[in-house]
């Protein structure tokens, strides 16, 4: 084992000179033992005057003064080096242990303020509350899903929610409408509570046995052919609905403001269609009196563009309730 010190200087193959004292007179002499030749030759040599190795200082201390080192001093040294390690570990154990007491004392001190939002906030490692991502208090959302929006049919279906105002100038505006490029010129309108008086044939019984409350009309007419239209209120669709499958005759042409008479002691277009309480019907044909055959194609597109244009009015007057109803307070 080696501690650090000088290294003693060779004196032969295989043996060392003892420190600070000189090798005995038979080493010089006779040589090294086994017989081996050494450096030196057999025979009396002139006594040599020993080489004084100088002293270094000794490289532990508290060891004694002789070469061997004192054991005993080193093992109270490294037990002295050993407590006060584990003084210094205690100490900072300690520490620690003030330190999270300091952490859990500001988190309960957090916890008792009157302020929720500081409750809610993590304790970071230096013992603060960690700042709040938003300013304001955080959203809230609904568990309850959003009611779909009101179906204009349901205002259409029943006369207790259709309660907008309904007259002709409301469903057959202006003075002319345009169908897809086609204008009409609007003639004369009218509205009666006696249903059975604008009809023609059996279709004024019907629309008396269903329940018809009012009927309103409007003619148009373009490059010879004229179109009156008639819109039958109900009370509900399903009295609309009888009252279409059981038409039999027409609605009864509108003459006045520039048309004259028209589909009498002739033959007409007649059409019958409904949607939600409405029952609308549509008598077409030539202002000559000229009967409408299959081929006579302005006819057909007129009946068309008038029945079209009806719809999209009565459908338009739901829409408009639905619409309001869905924009209303409380609803």
């Amino acid at each position: 084992m080696s501690f650090g010190g000088p290294q003693w200087p060779q004196q032969g193959p295989e043996q060392q000179q003892p420190y600070g004292q000189q090798p005995p007179p038979q080493a010089w002499q006779n040589g090294p033992q086994g017989g081996a030749q050494g450096p030196w030759q057999p025979g009396p040599q002139p006594q040599q005057v020993p080489q004084q190795v100088p002293q270094q200082p000794n490289p532990f201390p508290g060891a004694q003064q002789g070469h061997t080192p004192d054991w005993g001093a080193l093992a109270d040294a490294s037990a002295a080096r050993n407590k006060r390690r584990r003084g210094l570990l205690i100490g900072g154990g300690a520490l620690a242990v003030v330190a999270v007491g300091a952490v859990v004392a500001t988190s309960v001190v957090l916890t008792n303020k009157k302020n929720n939002e500081a409750t809610n906030r993590p304790i970071t490692a230096t013992g603060s509350a960690a700042p709040s991502h938003s300013a304001g208090p955080a959203p809230t959302f609904s568990s309850v899903a959003p009611l779909p929006p009101p179906n204009p049919m349901d205002f259409l279906d029943d006369a207790k929610k259709d309660k907008a105002p309904l007259s002709a100038e409301g469903l057959f505006p202006g003075k002319k409408l345009t169908m897809s490029g086609r204008p009409y010129q609007k003639g004369a309108t009218a509205s009666t509570t006696n249903c059975a008086a604008v009809t023609q044939g059996r279709l004024g019984s019907v629309l008396k046995a269903n329940g018809c409350t009012r009927v309103i009309r409007a003619t148009y007419v373009r490059d010879g052919v004229a179109v009156t239209v008639g819109v039958a209120v109900f009370p509900t669709d399903d009295q609309a609905l009888k009252a279409k499958k059981q038409a039999s005759g027409g609605i009864a042409p509108l003459t006045g403001s520039g048309v004259g008479d028209f589909c009498h002691q002739t033959v007409c277009l007649r059409r019958t269609n409904a949607v939600g309480r409405y029952v609308y019907l549509t008598q077409t044909g030539f202002t000559s009196g000229k009967k409408v055959t299959t081929g006579d194609k302005p006819v057909f597109q007129a009946a068309d563009d008038l029945g079209t244009f009806t719809f999209n009015q009565i459908y338009a007057r739901g829409r408009a309730q639905a619409s309001a109803a869905a924009g209303a307070p409380g609803e």
